[in-house]
């Protein structure tokens, strides 16, 4: 792998915090894809190959049938989740990216830099060498779906409640204030790369989200087409 970042204007990642909404906005943007006629893959993070949501086992587990448990180190964590990557990159968005299709990702490798990076006090500069020599690549759009910590809770806690769910993971049952750091990450990432991040007010109905999803979603298609010189 070379160690140079390639970013793609096909590839969108969807990034922000509990109960934000990403599913609803995920599937907007697929249809609207679609619609003119492009193919879409549609994957998650960690996760998205069947050795990949293997690994999303291991890391999301909280063993409540019993089992030994066994706390992965934040090292441990952070290793899994770009071995999972990896894996994503190789089998399921590369191959995708190369026949010309869309690729929409619930999570990419900004979430390593918030949740592994600042949640757990990871040296960024390792998880960029990781990002470089490990996966490569880079979305052209990152929307973040902005949420204050209390009201993901509330939104994932009805979730739950109404669709039967089997409770929160083991990241989900971190503290609020671990939360709190993740969501200064995101933002902090917003305003370093405000071109390539952008941030949506989740707060909103799950319809103003997708709408604004959408909405940024055709700029960037209409701004990638105006600098390769396209009508």
């Amino acid at each position: 792998m070379s160690a140079v970042l390639h970013t793609h204007p096909r590839f969108v990642s969807l990034e922000g915090g509990e109960g934000a909404g990403k599913t609803t906005v995920l599937n907007a943007l697929r249809e609207v894809l679609q619609q003119a006629e492009h193919e879409v893959v549609s994957t998650r993070e960690p996760g998205g190959t069947p050795l990949a949501e293997r690994i999303r086992e291991l890391l999301l587990s909280t063993a409540t049938d019993g089992s030994h448990y066994e706390k992965p180190a934040a090292e441990t964590e952070l290793l899994l989740m770009f071995a999972s990557r990896a894996q994503h990159v190789r089998e399921t968005i590369g191959p995708a990216l190369a026949r010309g299709a869309w690729v929409i990702s619930d999570r990419f490798t900004d979430s390593s830099y918030a949740y592994q990076g600042a949640g757990r006090g990871l040296d960024p500069g390792f998880i960029a060498e990781l990002e470089r020599r490990v996966v490569g690549i880079q979305p052209g759009l990152t929307l973040l779906l902005d949420l204050g910590v209390a009201q993901g809770r509330e939104r994932t806690r009805g979730r739950d409640l109404a669709f039967g769910g089997q409770g929160p993971d083991r990241i989900e049952r971190e503290r609020d204030e671990f939360f709190e750091t993740v969501r200064r990450a995101f933002l902090a990432r917003a305003r370093a790369e405000p071109e390539r991040v952008r941030v949506i007010d989740a707060s909103q109905s799950v319809a103003e989200v997708a709408a604004d999803a959408v909405a940024i979603l055709r700029m960037f298609i209409a701004r990638s087409a105006t600098e390769r010189g396209q009508p």
